[in-house]
């Protein structure tokens, strides 16, 4: 009898291999690599036989496009572009315990006021889910709950008939029962998606799919998950801070460097209005080494504290922390301000932290990391109510960004009255209604603002 045919498929990149090995020649991950049986009707190709012909259409069409169906929550909407178009996947990941389900289940409650809402739990016990829904003040309701984890089933029901929302928690308990592979692995991750993803765009209801993230902060599974759906959103944010970020990497339909800004209750997830104030509220101004940064997430300006802390290093290689910021631009910025600006700052530890949980990621962020990282060298204070802004080049020199009015705008709402930033090098200039605006050139003339102050 002849021995069955298996294969290794990495659970990380979805890659095949014939034989196991310990780490993956795609993507380098390790023990990553699982025994399956290939399916037996595997596509050979198109052979003789010929398919059906397909009708092309215009680009305006004569029916009237559905409007977007909004959740009722203001951050949850704005990241999705102004609400779920009909017929649309999103896809949410986050860390365990970060607030998928709760964020899903709020917004389950929300649409249930206006449409048929199906919650379909692979996870939980629908006794389970009644509880959190009790805690959270929404088991009224009128939310369909269900718990099950095979999708021909899934699919039937949803098909016999149709929700205006389905919500499914988690893509990764799913399974197809054509396959031999057990849920979460590539093969059942992949198909389970394509079947629920295809009966939403056929019938017309967006689906919510919530997925599992690997230890690197990506989403389990294969790659081409991402490319299916049609918005991927990332709950971002520590457990130990009451702050959620809930951030579009990907959104056919809208924007996606929006963010939402969230707190954790114990009602559930708060929208956050204003979350400059927010970030802001535990600020001391008294101490060196801490500056404020003009930022902008998406269309939305939002103010952060940078915290910087520079010390006498007793180690021969010193410590370089950082928290919410990149390490190798850290690395950049201290480099400049020691060979452009003369300071000596290379042999120190230094620590840098984003205060609240949020991460940066735009280079914007320059100016209020030099200022941090001078201030706490000098033990000179930032002068109150001033903020930062703006991009450092290699040769010292501050460069524009942009966004310059929406940023100042944000700071004199909150009762900023100085603002360091770039040169204007265009005709137009730059300002804001009670905010006197700082210009500079080049790094050094910071270095020099500083000293004025002692």
């Amino acid at each position: 009898m002849a021995k069955a045919k298996t294969q290794f498929v990495c659970q990380e990149c979805g890659a095949v291999f014939p034989k196991w090995a310990g780490k993956c020649e795609s993507c380098g991950a390790w023990n990553t690599l699982v025994e399956e049986a290939p399916s037996d009707d595997t596509p050979k190709g198109l052979g003789g036989k010929k398919g059906r012909r397909i009708n092309f259409v215009g680009l305006e069409g004569a029916e009237k496009r559905p409007p977007r169906r909004t959740t009722g929550i203001e951050e949850f909407d704005r990241v999705l572009g102004g609400g779920m178009v009909a017929g649309s996947a999103i896809l949410v990941g986050g860390e365990p315990g970060i607030g998928k389900s709760t964020i899903l289940l709020q917004a389950a409650a929300n649409l249930a006021k206006g449409g048929r809402v199906a919650y379909i739990s692979g996870e939980e016990a629908v006794d389970q889910l009644r509880l959190r829904a009790s805690r959270l003040g929404l088991e009224k309701a009128p939310v369909e709950l269900a718990a099950a984890t095979n999708v021909r089933d899934i699919v039937t029901t949803l098909d016999d008939d149709p929700p205006d929302v389905a919500i499914i928690d988690s893509i990764q308990t799913m399974y197809v029962d054509n396959l031999e592979s057990a849920p979460g692995t590539v093969a059942q991750v992949r198909t389970s998606a394509q079947e629920l993803i295809r009966l939403s765009k056929r019938r017309g209801f967006p689906v919510l799919l919530v997925g599992h993230v690997t230890k690197e902060g990506q989403i389990a599974g294969p790659r081409v998950l991402e490319h299916m759906v049609d918005t991927v959103l990332y709950f971002e944010g520590d457990r130990s801070h009451q702050f959620r970020i809930l951030r579009a990497v990907k959104n056919r339909f809208g924007a996606t460097d929006e963010i939402g800004v969230f707190e954790m209750s114990d009602a559930g997830l708060a929208e956050v209005s204003n979350p400059s104030a927010l970030f802001l509220s535990d600020r001391d101004r008294s101490v060196s080494g801490s500056a404020v940064f003009a930022g902008m997430e998406g269309t939305r300006p939002m103010l952060l504290e940078v915290q910087a802390l520079v010390s006498p290093s007793t180690l021969g290689t010193p410590r370089r922390a950082v928290v919410g910021w990149d390490s190798a631009r850290l690395s950049m910025i201290m480099a400049v301000i020691e060979t452009r600006c003369g300071l000596a700052i290379g042999a120190n530890d230094v620590y840098l932290n984003v205060a609240g949980g949020l991460r940066v990621t735009e280079p914007a962020a320059d100016l209020a990391v030099a200022a941090a990282l001078m201030s706490s060298l000098s033990g000179v204070p930032v002068a109150d109510g001033c903020v930062f802004f703006g991009e450092i080049g290699l040769s010292g020199g501050v460069r524009a960004v942009s966004h310059a009015e929406g940023r100042l705008k944000e700071a004199a709402k909150l009762g900023f009255k100085r603002a360091v930033v770039p040169k204007n090098r265009g005709k137009a200039k730059i300002g804001a209604k009670g905010i006197k605006t700082d210009e500079l050139d080049h790094l050094f003339e910071m270095v020099r603002m500083f000293e004025s102050e002692t």
